[in-house]
């Protein structure tokens, strides 16, 4: 899926310096729908029971279906989740989003069982690029620093200097010293997004979540319109982020309620302003917990169609299906998980 033409424009008055991404990146794998016959309260009991009598502490992304949500003992991003599983005295993890948020739960809690209900819950971004790939950039650029979006696999990295979240990756970005080249990767317009607040000019992955690349500036302008009260929150790696805020500063839209936020941003600006009227530009799973957070907000989705069929092929039945038969595990090999445990744990530092 191409990103939206505006920030297409953007990247070459930059004469950003860009690395193509493979072609090669999985399509959405079809939704696994099968539903539960009992109602939500006691199908949600029903978890409940089989968690405690396994010792495990249920976590569930901001994008996951309401049902999962509901049922979980954290809803929150990944970063966040990972580090509430570190924190509690669960014997296992059962992580309610995809792949690699597993794999970085498995990481930092090495001594705990790490269950994900589908294996298959993939992710277009992380697939967007291997280990392997990530050593022949690296040789061509020796030296350089390699920052990675925590939306990698477990063996990317490994392969990384430092990783950072949507919402630290400019401050972890002005760490780094003015003498040092950097790559950045793998979401290309999280990476625009980065260049245009610190001013830094970095090496690219030309990577996208497909799902955000396609909430494009033009609808979202159009939407702003019809909505003039409304707050706007969008997330950086919308292939828009960057246009915004060229629309910004030329007027197009209001610069106090425009706000590029990651989905704890907007959790927390959301609750910190309670009734109000807000678009969100990000996966639509968000809204079931930010109406949750703020029962007066009017919510509105900036494209009803930005819906991740990764992470809703964790359904209600699947969750039972985890909890009942202890599937299914996920690993990363010690040597591996040393190293990207170094790279996540330099980004904790930072903030």
């Amino acid at each position: 899926m191409r990103g939206d033409h505006h920030v297409a424009h953007a990247l070459y008055a930059c004469s950003m310096s860009t690395k193509l991404a493979p072609a090669t990146a999985v399509a959405p794998a079809p939704l696994l729908a099968a539903e539960p016959t009992l109602d939500l309260q006691t199908w949600i009991e029903e978890v409940r029971t089989l968690a405690e009598k396994r010792g495990a502490v249920i976590l569930a992304h901001n994008y996951q279906v309401p049902w999962v949500q509901d049922a979980a003992d954290f809803v929150g991003d990944s970063l966040e989740l990972a580090r509430k599983a570190a924190e509690t005295d669960a014997r296992e993890i059962v992580f309610c989003g995809v792949h690699f948020m597993a794999e970085t739960a498995a990481i930092l809690s090495p001594d705990k069982t790490v269950l994900i209900p589908d294996l298959a819950a993939g992710c277009s971004l992380a697939a967007s690029i291997n280990a392997e790939q990530l050593r022949a950039w690296k040789a061509e650029h020796p030296g350089a620093v390699v920052v990675s979006y925590v939306n990698t696999t477990a063996e990317v990295k490994a392969e990384t200097d430092i990783c950072c979240t949507s919402s630290n990756a400019a401050a972890v970005v002005q760490t780094i010293p003015e003498d040092k080249e950097i790559l950045f990767l793998p979401d290309m317009f999280l990476g625009a997004h980065v260049e245009k607040v610190t001013g830094r000019k970095m090496n690219i992955w030309m990577g996208e979540c497909h799902v955000h690349a396609g909430i494009g500036s033009e609808e979202i302008q159009a939407i702003a319109e019809d909505n003039p009260d409304a707050d706007l929150m969008v997330h950086p790696e919308c292939g828009c982020a960057s246009s915004m805020m060229y629309m910004v500063s030329c007027g197009m839209l209001p610069e106090d309620r425009t706000h590029i936020f990651s989905t704890g941003q907007m959790i927390k600006h959301s609750r910190e302003n309670p009734g109000g009227k807000f678009i969100i530009a990000t996966e639509t799973g968000i809204i079931h917990r930010l109406r949750k957070e703020n029962p007066e907000g009017d919510f509105v989705a900036a494209n009803e169609n930005a819906v991740c069929q990764y992470m809703k092929m964790i359904t209600p039945t699947k969750l039972l299906h985890a909890l009942r038969e202890g599937v299914y595990e996920v690993t990363v090999p010690t040597d591996v998980a040393d190293r990207a445990r170094l790279a996540i744990e330099r980004m904790v530092a930072v903030g």
